[in-house]
Order: C-alpha cells, then structure tokens, then sequence
C-alpha cells in the first residue's frame, strides 16, 4: 500500500501536522525536524496527494508556459529555464504552443485554453497581438506575466530582454574589429515593434554613430529565423553582388545557416567575413567556428518572470501596478569575429 501521512509522522517522530508543514515548507521548522521528516519521506517513499493539497489550498501548483513553437530553439531553452525555476518554488509547468499564423484571434483562443486548464497562472511570450489587444488581457482569470517585445505598458508584469541595445552592441563588436559593410539578416518589412524591428533599429542606430552607409541589399527582409531562414537571406545577398565583409543574424539558426552558404560559396568566416548571432543557443559552442553572440539573458528573464508569477499568485489580487523589466545582455565573443 501507499505509504501515507502517518507512516511518515510515526518514523520521524513527529505529529501529522509537523509533517504537513515540512511538505507544505513552512518557514518555522528547525533544521533537525526538517531533516529528519525529509528522511522518513525519503524512506517510506511518500508522495503528496496534489488533489488533496488543491482541495484545501485552492491552487493547483500548476503554472502555464504560453510560446510560440518548441521548434525554434530559443523557446526550446527558455522552456528549460522556466523548468528548473519554477521547480525551485514547487510549481509544474504545463507547455502551450502558438502555432505562427494563427493572428491574434488564434493567438488570444490558445491562451483562453491554457487558462482554462485549471492553472494557478501563467507566463505568456506574446507572438502576434499589438497594444490595442492588450485590452483583453485585462480580465484574464489568473495572473499573467508577460514576456517578449510586442506589448509594453500592458495590463501584467512584463519581463524582456534589452533588443535594441543588444542590437547596437552586436553591430559595433563588428565595427570594432574593423568591418564597414554588414548584412543583417532576418528583419521584417514594415515591423516596428517587435523582436525584428527592434534589433533593426539597434543595428542601424550603431551604423550611424559610426558614420558607416546603411545599404538596403545588405538587409533582405523576410524569414522566420530558422537555418533555412539564414541560408535563404544569406544567398539573397550574394546573389545582389553587394559587397559586406560582416554578418548579423538576428538569431543564432539565421547566423548559422548564413555561414553554411558563406563556407560553401568559399567566404572564411572569420578570416573573409566576421558572423555575429543573438540568443547564446547551446549549440553555438560547438559550430564550426564556434559563433559569437549575444547573451540576451534568458535564465535572467526565467528568474525574474516565475518570481513575478509567484509573487501574484501569492497576492490572490491586483497587488500593484504592472512592472516593466529588461534585463541584461552581454556580448558573447567566439571564432566567429576572432581574426
């Protein structure tokens, strides 16, 4: 048979209640007392009956995870993150994907569905809706926070990263080491705000300042930042027979997939041309050259936005005015700029 509360009290030498509060991780228990009430757990072979805590604790321990497809790396590692945190606090993560091209509607349906599965909030990486959509946010039963570049000053806590900056700091690294004609690869035409039109303007703002020429033919619009992505734009450009002696994937998959056509066009990277990408993916390590990059802070943002979820949870009420957090980035130097 299962083991049960009173095996656990009657092992470790404590009361029923004592045990509830080791599991339950109460503050004021005594070290000893927690460690011998772990030991007897650990014993016995106990696990907590998560329907009995919900009935008498009105929450779940279940948070939702709301991002777009898993397929895109990024997501795949953020999802990771939030894993590892939001286990630190207790919690389990249910995953839902936003299928790309569904628009708000389908995006706005996802995420009605992923509240609906009983969860005691959720974090939610904003694919396609605009500030005008924000709006329907507002009534969301359990507490969201935000994350991703397409809403700001929205009804939640928001949590980001730094894309302009980042941005700017990945063009002038290339700058620095002596390139003066950059492609950038992966914006998307017309898009303001956004991941894209925000790691644009970046780019532009340091060709600028270092009074360098902005060449249209060096910035193909288009993708989705797969590999597939970054190999497509990168043909593109050679195809204009613009010259550049640097890149700038607007991801890692796009800056990966434009050396593979750079090395197979017979272009060194970083000897004939310099490759920075953006995300600090796993896999960057142990390309060929390993990539340069931008660490945007991603566990940083896992942290910081599990921590806000725990927080409103806790508050069961509007508990104050949204936050708005951006957090660091750092320059991330390989073989890829290193001549």
């Amino acid at each position: 048979m299962a083991a049960t509360l009173h095996d656990v009290a009657r092992l470790s030498g404590v009361s029923i209640k004592t045990v509830s509060n080791v599991i339950n991780d109460y503050p004021h228990i005594r070290p000893e007392t927690r460690a011998r009430v772990e030991a007897a757990i650990a014993e016995t072979g106990y696990r907590p009956n998560r329907a009995a805590r919900t009935l008498r604790s009105g929450r779940t321990g279940l948070i939702s995870l709301i991002i777009p497809e898993l397929k895109n790396v990024y997501f795949a590692e953020l999802a990771d993150d939030v894993l590892t945190v939001a286990a630190e606090y207790g919690l389990a993560v249910l995953i839902e994907q936003i299928r790309g091209g569904s628009g708000p509607a389908g995006e706005l349906a996802a995420v009605e569905a992923a509240l609906r599965r009983g969860v005691d909030g959720a974090l939610y990486s904003v694919l396609d809706l605009r500030d005008e959509d924000a709006a329907s946010l507002q009534d969301a039963p359990v507490p969201l926070v935000l994350l991703g570049e397409r809403i700001f000053g929205g009804p939640a806590d928001h949590v980001t990263m730094q894309n302009v900056d980042a941005a700017r700091a990945a063009t002038e690294h290339l700058i620095a080491r002596g390139a003066t004609r950059i492609a950038a690869l992966g914006s998307h035409e017309g898009e303001v705000v956004g991941s894209a039109g925000l790691r644009l303007r970046g780019y532009r703002e340091a060709l600028e300042a270092a009074g360098l020429e902005f060449d249209p033919r060096l910035v193909p619009p288009g993708g989705t930042w797969f590999r597939s992505d970054g190999a497509r734009l990168m043909t593109e450009v050679l195809e204009t027979g613009a010259p550049f002696d640097a890149v700038f994937g607007f991801n890692d998959a796009v800056a990966i997939g434009a050396m593979r056509v750079l090395q197979e066009a017979g272009r060194r990277v970083p000897d004939d041309v310099l490759v920075i990408g953006f995300d600090d993916l796993d896999e960057t390590r142990y390309t060929q050259p390993a990539l340069t990059t931008i660490d945007p802070g991603r566990r940083r943002i896992a942290e910081t936005a599990v921590k806000f979820l725990v927080e409103r949870i806790a508050a069961e009420g509007p508990g104050g005015a949204p936050r708005e957090i951006e957090v660091p980035f750092r320059v991330v130097e390989r073989e890829s700029t290193r001549r």
